[in-house]
């Protein structure tokens, strides 16, 4: 299966992705790494694996419309498959929704419906809950409201602050979404 990544920051969680396919944990290729932002991180990442990286941004761009009919196109042009999104900081519009239905997936850190949005961790340590999570769900034309694929749990302890919260959500993030990933492959291989 020929994967995309869209990331637009420091890239965790593709290094936890790229790292499970280099162990052979997910039977699948990279053949994409984009990001948004031309500075970003993970575009560092991606060039220490060997992965075709492509980056733009909305501004150079006339408007929306325009910059996803272009990611859409290099989408098509590596033939992708699956689009993972891995702290990709944009809504997909309706043309990739539409080019890959069911074939887009997004990590989010907390357990949906609960906390969607920019700020899932911040919101659900402000809001003092005993757990909170990960889930890892499709796109839709929401914004984390797709159907959940799967879900992992972290309870808040009292001593936890909201640096080692993110430290607790990104850990089960780094295990839960190649885990994910892996799955769907392997179902994709079926």
């Amino acid at each position: 299966m020929r994967l995309a990544v869209l990331a637009s920051g420091n890239g965790s969680n593709f290094e936890a992705i790229v790292q499970s396919i280099e162990h052979g944990k997910i039977d699948a290729e990279i053949v994409l790494l984009f990001s948004d932002h031309r500075d970003a991180y993970v575009l560092e990442r991606g060039k220490k694996h060997d992965v075709f990286t492509q980056s733009f941004e909305l501004k150079e761009f006339e408007n929306k419309a325009s910059y996803e009919k272009a990611l859409l196109e290099l989408l098509q042009s590596q033939q992708v498959d699956l689009v993972i999104l891995a702290g990709y900081m944009r809504i997909i519009g309706k043309d990739l929704l539409q080019a890959y239905p069911n074939r887009i997936i997004n990590i989010h850190p907390a357990l949906l419906p609960d906390f969607p949005g920019l700020h899932g961790i911040r919101d659900a340590f402000e809001a003092r809950v005993e757990e909170t999570g990960v889930t890892v769900h499709y796109v839709d034309d929401g914004v984390d409201t797709g159907p959940i694929i799967a879900q992992s749990a972290v309870k808040l302890d009292p001593a936890d602050t909201l640096e080692t919260l993110e430290e607790k959500i990104h850990a089960i993030e780094h295990q839960l979404y190649p885990a994910v990933i892996a799955k769907i492959v392997k179902d994709h291989q079926r």
